[in-house]
């Protein structure tokens, strides 16, 4: 089947396909699959600011504060971010030939972590320090970090242990009973790799061909082991798995049966740099006329868009960005909230009582989902 071979189509389809309706937590991340997580807080975490939009009367924060009673994991995909806990079948056992930076420094401490976490239960990095004495190592940003600390993040990548909970944003660890029947009989990796190139087509297509190829490069960081198949399953699926078309030049893959365009409604929606909608940066310029970047760790002087645009939605196009500021008060910000925000409209500003409403009402939805 082929997708009929309009610009508009595609960019309909492109967001309407993960901007499904509100629904509860659980149900919002097993749609999804995947959800990016990322640190800053500008002025939320990417993570919540994806899940608002899709789950109904989600303020920031919910997700942590709900992870311990949701089916859900931190893991590594491509990036880091959140799965449902039934799909991390298709990433473990996390096994390669390379030692990793940290068990090669301390092989002492591995078998000692993973034996106090067994025991213990769910263990604060600050505690294990206590138990077994604390330890600098050289991190990758030329510092030093808890040896103790780097195991545990370890033995979290391999699949032995998961975060239970985040006390204070710091990781609190526990074993992974879950994944013990994986390590004993793991799937075959063909299996293994067919699903998670689907998974990326499910949740960033309609793609190109190439950023699809790109996505499967960048797997080596979730699923090291499977670099081979992911390179065979990435070719069977573009040659015989998906439905395609060309559209100036750009050859576009999506899941069969997963084309259809919805009509867009007229809301407003500031979106995370991170968004499937907007994730693909070529597609993004493609799809909407201009390019987008995240410039968090771009030097001041150089940054065209600001420390951390939010992307803006309007119907089918994203027509600008907005910078949010969260202020204890003054004079400058936006009556009814302590909320500030600069706008940039790169090919102009829509103009109309319309977009002017909508926009109203989204950052008044910002500021009940910031509390």
């Amino acid at each position: 089947m082929k997708m009929p071979t309009t610009l508009e189509h595609i960019r309909r389809a492109a967001v309407t396909r993960t901007l499904f309706a509100p629904t509860d937590l659980q149900s919002a991340i097993n749609t999804l699959e995947y959800i990016q997580a990322d640190p800053i807080r500008a002025p939320a975490r990417a993570q919540d600011l994806i899940l608002r939009h899709r789950v109904i009367g989600y303020r920031a924060g919910d997700l942590e504060k709900n992870y311990p009673a949701l089916e859900v994991e931190e893991d590594f995909l491509q990036n880091y971010g959140f799965i449902p806990r039934a799909f991390q079948k298709w990433l473990h056992p996390r096994s390669f030939e390379c030692t990793l930076k940290i068990e090669a420094e301390t092989p002492h401490l591995i078998d000692k972590v993973l034996e106090h976490v067994r025991i213990h239960g769910p263990t604060h990095p600050r505690a294990l320090e206590k138990t077994l004495g604390k330890l600098s190592v050289g991190n990758y940003w030329g510092g030093s970090s808890s040896a103790t600390t780097r195991v545990l993040d370890a033995l979290h990548y391999r699949g032995h242990l998961r975060v239970a909970r985040r006390d204070a944003g710091i990781k609190v660890y526990e074993a992974a009973p879950h994944l013990e029947p994986h390590f004993e009989n793991p799937l075959e990796r063909t299996e293994q790799a067919r699903a998670l190139v689907h998974l990326l087509v499910r949740l960033y297509g309609p793609l190109s061909e190439s950023s699809l190829g790109g996505l499967v490069s960048l797997m080596s960081y979730g699923a090291p082991h499977l670099k081979l198949e992911l390179k065979s399953a990435f070719k069977r699926a573009v040659s015989s798995e998906l439905d395609h078309t060309k559209l100036e030049g750009i050859s576009y893959v999506w899941i069969p049966g997963e084309d259809e365009a919805l009509e867009p409604d007229g809301e407003v929606r500031l979106l995370a740099p991170f968004d499937p909608i907007v994730w693909d940066r070529r597609r993004f310029a493609h799809l909407f006329g201009w390019e987008y970047k995240f410039e968090a760790y771009t030097p001041q002087g150089k940054r065209r868009f600001g420390y951390y645009a939010l992307p803006m939605l309007w119907q089918d196009r994203v027509v600008g960005y907005a910078n949010l500021k969260l202020e204890t008060g003054g004079r400058d910000r936006l009556e009814g909230g302590a909320l500030r925000a600069e706008f940039g409209y790169p090919l102009g500003q829509p103009k109309g009582k319309a977009f002017a409403t909508a926009l109203a009402r989204e950052l008044e939805r910002m500021r009940v989902f910031l509390g």
